[in-house]
């Protein structure tokens, strides 16, 4: 969902990749779902898990949660890039209403993030 809002809101020019340290075999149904409810279409999207070289040239690793700022490679990148946490539950096994309150927190969270680095 991260990516489709960040892809949503950011330039073209913004690289943006999203991965995880245990990723599932497909985009959940429900995430699919919530999002197309708002008009973005994340069902051609694959998860991917996490690698080192997905960070070169990296200046921002934002982490949904789920200990992830604790598995490699963010410990090594750590004091290069600016490494965000935003802690949130994961919704694998919640239902459609827990899936769209954190569909809505995620995209609060990439607007404020936008607004940030527009305004230093």
């Amino acid at each position: 969902m991260a990516e489709g809002f960040a892809k949503k809101y950011f330039p073209k020019t913004v690289k943006i990749i999203s991965a995880g340290s245990e990723p599932a075999l497909e985009v959940n149904p429900l995430a699919i779902e919530v999002m197309k409810e708002i008009g973005i279409d994340i069902s051609r999207q694959k998860p991917k898990i996490i690698a080192t070289s997905m960070l070169k040239g990296a200046t921002h690793f934002i982490s949904m949660g789920c200990g992830v700022l604790d598995s490699c490679p963010v410990p090594i990148v750590k004091d290069k890039i600016q490494v965000e946490d935003w802690d949130l539950d994961d919704p694998t096994d919640k239902d459609i209403e827990f899936f769209r309150k954190t569909r809505d927190t995620i995209e609060q969270k990439i607007l404020d993030l936008k607004n940030r680095l527009e305004n230093g």
